[in-house]
């Protein structure tokens, strides 16, 4: 008679590797909680569905509209699901950066959820031990879980194509088909690219027929364009499908490159080695070792391929490509593992332990780096913490774009007597004929005001031959001025600019 395991037991049995990985998300998110620019437009949108709700003509997106609209729909599932924590916070007068984290958590929780569904399907198709080492290869990569939180696009893409992953491994193709039909043509246009080659080899695997994958892909994109339209026309207050107008700046007029281009080679050889680190080279053997990942892995490369054509490229781009390239590389780990007391094979295993550590003191080294990369975010929480005058005195705070883009969102203002302005174009010497409290601004002087601190940012990182084997170099990116005019400011002290 089997004997009945323990609830706590069964509980680490079912939930310990999704513990893991949401600990390691929640302490990223916890540690660098502000946000850059690409998170930009759905950051404000959940700051403005939260706070302002239907009074849509407050919304940020309205004056700032960016290069290309982004749909609202992720924006509000996030905020509808994280609305009691945020109505939490706003009960117990905390800062709104607590709102902040509590959408980025709940984000994380959503993107872990789908990557659990995945994960326990890696199980029935490859086993424990391949799911154990799919868990561990996923833990001390930095960037998969560094961005699991952050309110991307490409993340809340990223949902979906783990479920699309999911589904294929269950042997679901034409629910895969739905998953990355929706990715699409909601939130990511570019995951075509992925669409097609797992389209294609669910074809020549005749795991589905033409005639029902048009039939399936073609409902399931009309109701999704129906969708997005639906409630992106009345957030943006015109008739909209926002992702075929991203579709025609990005690739029919090919502008994305505005914001520079590598190399083709550069996924392969730059982006794919830093955030799998150990797992990259393992993730070539894996198809080796076990065939059934290669009807997998082949459209995923090919995924990979066909961006490199496109010459403005991300990390983030091709972050749906991670789970499926870490399947593989823990059918070696696994393999290695199960194989480690054989002669030849020790020596494997033991570098692969090695490798490991490595990998993590990797991930804590491009940790750092970030946790030292929103400059703006800090400059303006410090700055609320420093001014301590005349609490019904209002102050008028000018935020430059370069600000803006480091750290700053709606999320950090505070209420009155704070008042931002974000006005872009003010030329350095037209400061000093506007009446602004303070100025966060990239620029060491500014006639008019006086510095009264900088905060510092990421530099770049010096590796040295000792303990650590690495330095952060940081220098001063964000300058907050005081109006010379202003007499608290003037006769107050404060630390004053390198």
């Amino acid at each position: 008679m089997a004997t009945k395991k323990p609830a706590l037991s069964r509980f680490f049995e079912d939930f310990g590797w999704d513990l893991l990985l949401g600990l390691i998300a929640a302490f990223y998110a916890t540690m660098a909680p502000y946000t850059k620019v690409e998170e930009s437009f759905n950051v404000q949108a959940m700051h403005d569905l939260l706070y302002h709700r239907q009074h849509i003509e407050k919304y940020d997106h309205l004056e700032f509209p960016g290069v290309v609209p982004r749909t609202f729909i992720g924006a509000l599932i996030v905020s509808v699901l994280s609305s009691p924590l945020v109505l939490l916070v706003h009960f117990t007068h905390l800062s709104k950066t607590y709102s902040l984290l509590a959408v980025r958590l709940m984000l994380g929780c959503i993107v872990l959820l789908a990557l659990r569904f995945f994960r326990i399907q890696v199980r029935r198709k490859f086993g424990y031990h391949v799911e154990a080492f799919f868990a561990i290869l996923t833990a001390i990569e930095f960037h998969l879980l560094f961005y699991s939180t952050r309110p991307l696009p490409n993340i809340l893409a990223f949902v979906l194509v783990n479920l699309a992953y999911s589904f294929w491994f269950k042997g679901n193709p034409y629910a895969t088909l739905r998953c990355l039909t929706c990715a699409t043509v909601i939130f990511r246009c570019d995951s075509v690219l992925l669409f097609g080659p797992i389209g294609i080899e669910l074809l020549l695997s005749k795991a589905i027929s033409i005639f029902e994958a048009m039939k399936c892909c073609i409902s399931s994109a009309l109701l999704c364009i129906g969708f997005t339209a639906l409630i992106d026309s009345v957030m943006w207050q015109r008739i909209l499908w926002p992702e075929l107008e991203v579709f025609w700046f990005n690739s029919v007029l090919n502008r994305s490159s505005e914001w520079g281009t590598q190399s083709f080679h550069w996924y392969f050889t730059s982006a794919l080695p830093r955030s799998l680190l150990v797992a990259y080279p393992l993730c070539f053997a894996g198809i080796l070792l076990d065939r059934r990942i290669l009807q997998y892995i082949v459209p995923v490369y090919s995924f990979v391929l066909l961006y490199s054509k496109l010459p403005h490229k991300e990390l983030r781009f091709i972050i749906g490509s991670v789970p499926m390239l870490n399947v593989s590389a823990a059918i070696t780990a696994s393999r290695l593992y199960i194989n480690r007391k054989k002669d030849g094979w020790r020596w494997l295993y033991i570098l692969f332990l090695g490798s490991l550590l490595v990998s993590l003191g990797c991930s804590i080294m491009m940790f750092l780096a970030s946790y030292n990369n929103y400059p703006g975010g800090y400059a303006l929480e410090a700055l609320h913490q420093a001014d301590t005058f005349n609490v019904r005195k209002e102050k008028y705070v000018h935020i430059d774009a370069f600000t803006a883009m480091n750290g700053v969102s709606r999320f950090c203002e505070n209420e009155y007597p704070w008042r931002y302005s974000k006005e872009e174009k003010i030329p350095l010497d037209g400061y000093g004929q506007r009446n602004f409290t303070y100025l966060l601004n990239e620029h060491f002087h500014i006639d008019g005001y006086k510095c009264l601190f900088a905060v510092s940012g990421f530099s770049r990182i010096h590796l040295q031959i000792g303990f650590p084997p690495f330095i952060l170099l940081k220098e001063p990116k964000v300058f907050v001025h005081g109006n010379m005019r202003d007499q608290d400011i003037h006769l107050s002290k404060w630390p004053g600019c390198p």
